[in-house]
């Protein structure tokens, strides 16, 4: 397909389409002369990949190129895959966590996953809660990660082993993208129906 085609497969407009190949975001057509170039379903996939990270992960330019990078290499590893998709995903580094925050993740029994993205994520956040006066107690910690275990245990799903890395890794960090807001909001009706249940009664 030529690049107007391309446009109206995915509703990305031309200019778009022309500055994610520049910035390295698509991959080049297949030459047919100077000024043409033909398209085909994998360009499709992977402008929709890209507005995905854009739109819904509000990821950056920069941070969406380390995306495609990583799809185009890869490794073999399904651990190592998804330790690849959450490094892609990180959030901006707030500096390295305190030492004492480190030790205390440790100390309540969690997996030790020293200097994964996650665990680094999860200590500066921890940091950051901290510093602005809301303590997490280690009994609110606890609680959460065995929730959270269970949301892992239907992510981590067995089909990935069957996969190409490339298809696993792509599955994994649309997955955490796409999933990410669901989980949130799924908190919030909780706390929404916890609250009704707790509260309403009392107030009326």
């Amino acid at each position: 397909m030529r690049i107007s085609e391309l446009a109206d497969a995915t509703g990305v407009s031309i200019p778009t389409l022309k500055y994610y190949l520049r910035e390295g975001l698509l991959h080049p057509g297949r030459s047919q002369g100077p000024t043409r170039a033909d398209y085909d379903d994998a360009h499709v996939e992977r402008v929709r990949l890209v507005r995905t990270l854009i739109d819904v992960g509000r990821l950056s330019i920069d941070r969406v190129r380390e995306v495609v990078t990583a799809l185009d290499l890869p490794p073999e590893s399904r651990h190592l895959l998804l330790g690849t998709a959450h490094d892609v995903l990180r959030q901006p580094s707030g500096g390295p966590p305190p030492d004492g925050v480190i030790a205390r993740i440790t100390a309540l029994g969690l997996p030790d996953c020293a200097g994964s993205p996650a665990s680094t994520q999860l200590a500066q956040a921890l940091s950051a809660a901290e510093r602005a006066g809301w303590p997490i107690s280690d009994a609110t910690l606890t609680s959460w990660y065995a929730a959270m275990t269970r949301v892992a245990d239907a992510d981590v799903v067995p089909e990935l082993a069957a996969m190409s890395p490339a298809d696993a890794l792509h599955h994994a960090i649309i997955g955490n993208v796409l999933t990410d807001p669901v989980v949130i909001a799924l908190r919030r009706v909780a706390q929404e129906a916890l609250s009704a249940q707790r509260f309403e009664a009392r107030d009326s």
